[in-house]
């Protein structure tokens, strides 16, 4: 998932993490002392309204800005990596399958969770629909004005009529689609102008990672805004919330890691999913200490071919494509924290609309794979999208590294255990390690 380790050396002094956490204090601490001390002050909602709320708002709208070229390039890419002629084939298919299937599964985990726990409920609703009027008239105006989209348009606004203008207007799934098609012809075509134009959407994601880690940067003081600005209005409050989702966000990673994957290993991959946590720890402990699937590759591929057994051309294609394309614990932690922020703000959703959150979480979560805060953007469009404010956002940075490194272990053990039920079916990768060699 996102990494939050600087690699190209430049900036000395506190690591990001760090001073998100200072930003989540500082934030937190000032918010519950001017609620304790000044209450309805008016010099207080001065400063919340001229001070506090621009620092978050323009930490939004930065995410915003990039969040269309972002979707529509990775996308494109993700299509076109997957449909390479040189690696689809039986491996190319099984391995999507696994992506799909997988990731709508954790997704599914983590909506049936918030549903029935509820950790965005318990604020009295006066307070909910202060925060929820408050907030909504900046969501909607970041939003290009957009209502929140229900019944069979929803069906049909899947095909926009006019890309431009459904990017235009925010519409993230009928972008989504677009790009999709897009990629699939791409990848059909492969012709001189077609691989021309792959290299430039290329261009465009690395740009975008680029200014997302610009915009990461404003982070610890858009926290201690965004934070300033709630915990003034709710007090102590706002932390038992936090507290509920991030125990939320744990059991369903817990679930989906020591159940959904030993299951399928047992019965798809025949392997012991002692076996396998015992083989796949080294790359397990680097995901959580890195909080990156592209810095884990290196030794997610060492192990899976010489502890786990997954014969050498499955490990390179299942791991390699996975590192960018299989986030499982990216996907469930997005689909909880648009309905936790939905519940939080009062805001309700049918099972249609989370359904296209399902739908959202998993494509949205192919592009935000080795950046900081790259799911942020993706985030941020679907709660506009579904008319809950994205301030909220606030909430979640302050806890957002932990919650990175515990993600990060689902992200990497899914691509492991996709590599070795794959590499069964292809070659029975399961019945013995082969026999240890160095990676090229």
């Amino acid at each position: 998932m996102t990494a939050y380790d600087s690699t190209d050396g430049t900036r000395t002094g506190l690591a990001l993490h760090t001073r998100m956490l200072i930003g989540f204090a500082v934030g937190v601490v000032a918010g519950l002392a001017a609620n304790m001390l000044v209450g309805e002050a008016a010099w207080l909602d001065v400063l919340v309204t001229y001070v506090a709320d621009p620092i978050g708002q323009l930490f939004l709208r930065l995410l915003f800005m990039v969040v269309i070229p972002l979707v529509f390039s990775a996308l494109v890419l993700g299509v076109v990596e997957i449909g390479d002629p040189r690696s689809l084939g039986r491996i190319g298919g099984k391995t999507l399958l696994w992506i799909l299937v997988v990731t709508a599964m954790a997704v599914t985990i983590g909506l049936v969770l918030v549903n029935l726990l509820q950790p965005g409920q318990g604020l009295p609703p006066d307070i909910a629909q202060t925060l929820l009027s408050e907030s909504s008239a900046r969501a909607t105006e970041i939003a290009g004005g957009r209502e929140a989209v229900s019944g069979i348009d929803v069906l049909l606004n899947i095909v926009p009529r006019n890309p431009v203008a459904a990017a235009t207007d925010g519409d993230l799934i009928a972008v989504m689609f677009f790009a999709l098609m897009f990629g699939i012809a791409a990848t059909v075509l492969q012709s001189e102008g077609t691989k021309t134009f792959v290299g430039t959407v290329q261009g465009i994601y690395d740009i975008c990672l680029k200014i997302i880690g610009w915009v990461i940067e404003l982070a610890p003081y858009a926290v201690a805004a965004l934070l300033f600005s709630i915990t003034a209005q709710l007090g102590l409050d706002v932390l038992v919330q936090l507290a509920r989702f991030v125990g939320t966000v744990l059991l369903a990673l817990a679930i989906h890691f020591f159940v959904v994957f030993p299951t399928l290993l047992w019965v798809f991959g025949g392997m012991s999913p002692m076996r396998f946590f015992r083989g796949a720890q080294p790359a397990l402990l680097t995901a959580f200490s890195t909080s990156s699937s592209s810095a884990t590759l290196p030794t997610t591929l060492k192990v899976s071919v010489e502890e786990l057994g997954v014969p050498r051309r499955v490990a390179r294609f299942v791991c390699t494509l996975g590192a960018t394309a299989n986030m499982n614990g990216t996907a469930l932690f997005e689909g909880i924290t648009v309905l936790f922020l939905a519940q939080f703000f009062g805001v309700e959703l049918g099972l249609l609309q989370q359904g296209l959150i399902l739908v959202m979480c998993i494509l949205g979560s192919v592009g935000a794979a080795g950046v900081p805060g790259g799911s942020l953007p993706v985030i941020a469009m679907i709660l506009v999208m579904f008319g809950i404010p994205p301030e909220g956002i606030g909430l979640i940075l302050g806890v957002d590294r932990f919650l990175d490194m515990c993600r990060t272990v689902v992200n990497v053990g899914g691509d492991m255990a996709g590599s070795v039920v794959i590499g069964r079916s292809e070659e029975g990768a399961g019945a013995a390690p082969v026999a240890p060699r160095t990676d090229a």
